[in-house]
């Protein structure tokens, strides 16, 4: 059995794979850093280690969670309704916005990636989304 289609599953469904593009891109980035740093990352599997591990890819792991959980809902064969919606714009909000000092270390690592035009892109493209979640 399927999960139920409504608006917001709709719309939560483009949000998460906007999230991930924002992820990729940033972890790309916070990557090339590392290799910059520390040299070349010998394959997916040492990438993987360092990006669970290593202190230098730990400010992603809030949008991580953020994402894991949003896949979690989306999982569920449950009606998805308006209040997920807010939720997830809540959740956003707590993350990027200067106002909760928990995700301060987050904000940081973004600030450091945001010059990148990969990252402002697949940023602009979750905004756009998340902007649309009223509509």
């Amino acid at each position: 059995m399927t999960a139920p289609s409504s608006p917001a599953r709709t719309k939560l469904t483009q949000l998460a794979s906007a999230l991930r593009h924002f992820h990729s891109a940033l972890l790309d980035h916070t990557r090339s850093d590392y290799e910059f740093r520390e040299g070349r990352i010998e394959g997916p599997f040492a990438l993987y280690n360092l990006v669970m591990n290593h202190p230098s890819f730990q400010w992603l792991r809030p949008l991580s969670g953020l994402m894991a959980t949003l896949d979690e809902v989306l999982d569920t064969k449950d009606v998805l309704t308006e209040r997920h919606l807010q939720d997830v714009r809540s959740a956003l909000g707590l993350l990027v916005l200067g106002t909760d000092t928990r995700f301060a270390e987050f904000r940081t690592g973004y600030e450091r990636a945001a010059a990148d035009p990969k990252v402002r892109e697949t940023e602009a493209r979750w905004r756009e989304i998340l902007d649309g979640l009223d509509a």
